[in-house]
């Protein structure tokens, strides 16, 4: 086990075929740690390549942000979303891609995920409540990279969740000794992302392990059972974890609360159906996903 586990470690330092930062993003990120960098500034660079503008583009005008009115311009999409959030969409861009076209079912789970975080830390008054929301989008990342990296493992995991009934978590622990969270942790770190985003992907599953975002971690976690329960995508296995009492602790949030959010997000949904449908080129169908 420890020696699958120093063979995943390895390699993950030396990933090729996931997302490496392209020439745009280190001179983005030499901007960001410029105090005089404007969200004009920014804009400008990124604007420079077609494709990541529409990428960038299509993320803020989707649902799980949820703006009222479209954004246009970049520059518009930075102030909004802020630059870290702007960084981290860029970055994955390829990740996001990946999840499309290879597991639709992950991404949608993904997105759902993302639009839960997005209303609970709205509702919780966090200061950067689209932060919580990317976190969020991100949070499932270490799935996608043993799948694409490990397929030999990930055979064995899946193979251990329908056979003897695991929680995805508790197969790749089994198998690889570290967990999906731990991965998206080693990865996020490589790309310098801000600890308020590297926690929650980190810890979703073990929110007493957050040390500085403890509220943004609890957020991603009842985010991602809300959705499992909801039935909305599927995060590789078929069950609802329990929620982490700790969680519930720090969010102090009532159940009528949690309530009042559901036809909100029940709305959110479906436009993320049809949001997922467009970025794979497709036709809506009749029937949007069934939820628990």
């Amino acid at each position: 086990m420890d020696e699958t586990k120093r063979k995943v470690k390895k390699r993950l330092r030396n990933l090729q075929s996931l997302p490496t930062l392209p020439p745009v993003v280190t001179k983005l990120t030499k901007l960001l740690g410029d105090d005089n960098t404007t969200a004009i500034k920014l804009a400008e660079v990124i604007e420079k390549d077609q494709v990541l503008t529409g990428k960038v583009l299509k993320m803020v005008n989707s649902a799980f942000y949820g703006f009222p009115r479209r954004i246009s311009t970049v520059s518009n999409a930075i102030v909004l979303l802020g630059f870290n959030v702007i960084r981290t969409l860029i970055i994955t861009a390829s990740i996001f891609e990946m999840m499309q076209s290879e597991d639709l079912s992950l991404w949608e789970h993904s997105l759902g995920v993302a639009a839960a975080a997005g209303l609970l830390a709205a509702k919780l008054e966090l200061q950067n409540p689209e932060e919580v929301t990317t976190a969020g989008l991100l949070h499932d990342l270490g799935k996608v990279v043993i799948r694409a990296e490990f397929p030999e493992y990930q055979k064995q995991i899946a193979r251990l969740v329908r056979e003897e009934k695991l929680f995805t978590r508790e197969a790749e622990i089994r198998v690889l000794g570290l967990d999906h969270g731990e991965i998206g942790r080693l990865l996020t770190n490589q790309w310098n992302l801000p600890q308020r985003l590297i926690e929650p992907i980190a810890y979703h599953h073990e929110v007493e392990k957050a040390r500085r975002f403890k509220k943004e971690t609890a957020i991603v976690h009842l985010a991602d059972i809300l959705i499992r329960a909801w039935g909305y995508g599927s995060g590789g296995d078929p069950w609802v974890p329990p929620l982490n009492d700790k969680a519930w602790k720090l969010l102090r949030l009532k159940e009528e609360e949690i309530n009042e959010l559901m036809p909100v997000l029940d709305e959110r949904l479906l436009d993320l159906r049809f949001f997922t449908l467009e970025m794979q080129g497709g036709e809506v169908g009749q029937n949007p996903p069934a939820h628990a």
